[in-house]
């Protein structure tokens, strides 16, 4: 992994006008398997669906908490998290001991019931908030089709002509949080964190930031580069399961999360991630594997299980 002092930027148009995408392949591998982390822009959502699903968060956080509290988050990881109920106690990127500092509404996809063999199954959890959920669903399921079309360009980036690990994707693990940060106290002290440096656990990250920054990606040297937010462009980055899957060709890289502009910030993170009962292991083409094979089920159980209250108190229930 190079050192690098800035985040690479990513032109979708061939990729969303059905155009030759080797280029783009090309400099798919290269961001992502030198920083881990780009900009992504003529990605093809509508505007109106971005600023749609910011003004849908502003909304929910500006509800009274007794209404935010009715839908908090249930063991199927869907509802309100609320703010110092999660720590990111499994990173190994810092002494964290302080939960972090932001509040959350997360949808997953909308399964009838909780089925037993399917961890973290089940409905979401809407608000009494009029548009709310239309605003969510239609959201998620452009979002969807894009971490579709991008998990086929990392594949073509990294070589691997068989795509039946598409197929874990028929039904995938979505997860659409909408966070808030209330800005940081000014003598706040150096390991209070929005969020606690991190790597995410899944496949494709795809962010949606407000104006207000605070996000920095961590590079191999130890340094923190700002990732600022960039009209018309989503950051997108990948998790540890598409690190796994690529045999280690395309990093998951650390990053952190400071608001200390003196603001409130939102932010809207999506994740397209494979069935939970998908097994994750070094896809064929990649080389001789680096890493076993796991459960995508087992792994985010613990994840989750250390990290978050609800998880914890279901745990020991």
């Amino acid at each position: 992994m190079a050192e690098f002092t800035d985040i690479p930027v990513l032109d979708l148009a061939p990729l969303t006008e059905g155009r030759d995408i080797t280029d783009l392949a090309r400099a798919f591998a290269r961001a992502y398997g030198e920083t881990g982390f780009g900009y992504v822009v003529n990605h093809g959502i509508p505007e109106e669906l971005c600023e749609g699903i910011f003004e849908a968060s502003r909304r929910f956080h500006a509800l009274p908490m007794a209404a935010k509290q009715a839908i908090a988050v249930d063991q199927n990881h869907r509802g309100y998290i609320a703010i110092n109920t999660s720590t990111d106690v499994t990173t190994e990127l810092a002494k964290v001991t302080k939960p972090n500092q932001s509040a959350s509404f997360m949808m997953m996809r909308e399964d009838a019931a909780h089925d037993p063999a399917v961890y973290l199954s089940g409905p979401n959890q809407w608000p009494d908030l009029p548009g709310f959920r239309a605003t969510c669903e239609a959201y998620a399921s452009a979002m969807s089709g894009l971490g579709e079309r991008l998990m086929r360009l990392a594949l073509q980036a990294i070589g691997v002509e068989d795509d039946t690990i598409l197929r874990a994707f028929d039904t995938p693990t979505i997860w659409l949080r909408l966070l808030h940060y209330p800005p940081m106290p000014p003598q706040a002290p150096e390991d209070l964190y929005g969020s606690a440096p991190h790597k995410d656990f899944g496949c494709l990250t795809l962010l949606a930031q407000d104006d207000v920054g605070g996000l920095q990606v961590m590079t191999p040297a130890g340094h923190w580069v700002d990732a600022p937010p960039m009209k018309g462009a989503f950051v997108v980055n990948v998790g540890d399961m598409l690190h796994r899957m690529s045999n280690g060709r395309l990093l998951s890289t650390p990053h952190r999360v400071i608001n200390r502009s003196g603001r409130e910030r939102y932010s809207c993170p999506f994740f397209y991630d494979p069935n939970v009962n998908t097994d994750i292991a070094p896809l064929p083409g990649t080389g001789t594997p680096k890493f076993p094979p796991l459960r995508f089920a087992d792994f985010l159980r613990s994840e989750l299980e250390a990290g978050y209250d609800a998880h914890k108190d279901a745990k020991g229930a």
